[in-house]
Formats: C-alpha cells, sequence, structure tokens
C-alpha cells in the first residue's frame, strides 16, 4: 500500500494513477492522516450504437414533391396588396 500526502500527490499524480490502475492501493493522506483512496474506476456501461434504417420501410412518404413551389400559391402571394399597391406597382419591402 502506498500512503503519500497531498502534496506528493499532487507532484506524481500520473505514477499514483498508474500504480491504481495496475490494482495497487493508493492512499492520500492530510497532515500524514489517511483522508481517500485512489482506486480505479468501474467500466461505465457502454450505450449501444446506433443503427440506422430502424424506420426503413415503415414510413410512406405522400408526395415526392412536396418541396417543389407551388405555382398557384406563388400567384396567390404575388397579387396580394403586400406586393403590389392598387396600381399594380411593386411594393418594396421595409
Amino acid at each position: 500500500m502506498t500512503v503519500v500526502n497531498v502534496h506528493e500527490a499532487k507532484t506524481n499524480l500520473s505514477r499514483l494513477i498508474e500504480q491504481a490502475l495496475r490494482g495497487e492501493e493508493v492512499v492520500i493522506a492530510r497532515n500524514g492522516v489517511p483522508a481517500v483512496r485512489l482506486v480505479q474506476v468501474e467500466a461505465a456501461e457502454q450505450k449501444p450504437k446506433r443503427q440506422g434504417g430502424f424506420w426503413a420501410g415503415q414510413i410512406k412518404e405522400i408526395d415526392p414533391d412536396w418541396w417543389k413551389p407551388d405555382d398557384e400559391l406563388a400567384d396567390l402571394f404575388e397579387g396580394s396588396e403586400s406586393f403590389e399597391d392598387r396600381d399594380g406597382n411593386w411594393l418594396k419591402p421595409k
């Protein structure tokens, strides 16, 4: 068992971590009184990696051209008063 004071632990932390990873017991003391034990952390349970294609074949695209411009809708906007004044002149955005 290795017992070191806080100042020595700060100075030699990498070496102490290596000792703890090898399974050795490392104790850090304050003023010669054991305070904490340096131990290896148990390997955390890792989440499974995400896999693509989970929803494959389960979603149906109703309109494959949904992103294309709609001329009828564009005509409604372009013919509104927000774009033209009553004389047919284009209004500039503020």
